[in-house]
This record gives structure tokens, sequence and C-alpha cells, in this order.
């Protein structure tokens, strides 16, 4: 199993995750998050929580099968992006383990 995480322009967050439901990866986390890099825009500005934050953006993580993760990632490309600098990054990690909160017992499932 892998994960893949996006953090992307949070306008672009709607139409990425209806993308991603269109095609099926219906279970996923979003999140509020505000990042820095090389790249600022004129309009960003500080954050008053963090003030070396100068982008928000939005946090995408699914669990998928290994298989799954191209086309996640054609997706979120698709969607997420306009070719403009600064639009973000996809991060693609491995699974090793899914535990259950309510029993504490390894999932058998295969997502």
């Amino acid at each position: 199993m892998r994960e893949v995480k996006a953090f992307i322009r949070e306008k672009r967050a709607n139409e990425v995750m209806q993308a991603l439901r269109t095609e099926g990866f219906e279970s996923l986390t979003v999140s509020e998050a505000e990042g820095t890099g090389r790249y600022t825009q004129r309009k960003d500005s500080p954050s008053l929580r963090f003030p070396l934050a100068h982008s928000k953006m939005s946090k995408l993580e699914i669990v998928c099968r290994k298989e799954d993760v191209p086309k996640i990632v054609q997706v979120i490309h698709q969607h997420g992006g306009k070719g403009e600098k600064g639009e973000g990054l996809i991060y693609v990690s491995e699974v090793l383990e899914i535990y259950k909160v309510r029993t504490g017992e390894l999932s058998k499932e295969d997502i």
C-alpha cells in the first residue's frame, strides 16, 4: 500500500477532490496547511500563527493500492495545477501496516 500526500493551492482543492471522487477515490483526508518555499507571490501574506509561512495550502492524503498511485498523481496534477510556479508538491510513501482504532487489530483489508 502507498500514501499519496499532496500540497495544493486552496482554490484547487474542491476541483481535485471532485475529480478523485469521479475516478473512484472517495476516501481521503483534507486539511488546511501553511508553508514556505522558494516561490512567493506578491499577494501572499505572512501567517498570523506562523510568521515564516506565506502560502495557504490544502493537504490531501490518500492511502491506496500501489497500482492506483499513477492515476491519483495524474488526477492531482491535471486538476491541481494550471502551469504556474508554487502550485504544490505530491509525495508518495510506503504504508507498512494499518491498525483499526476501535480494536487495535492489524487490518487485513486490502484497500
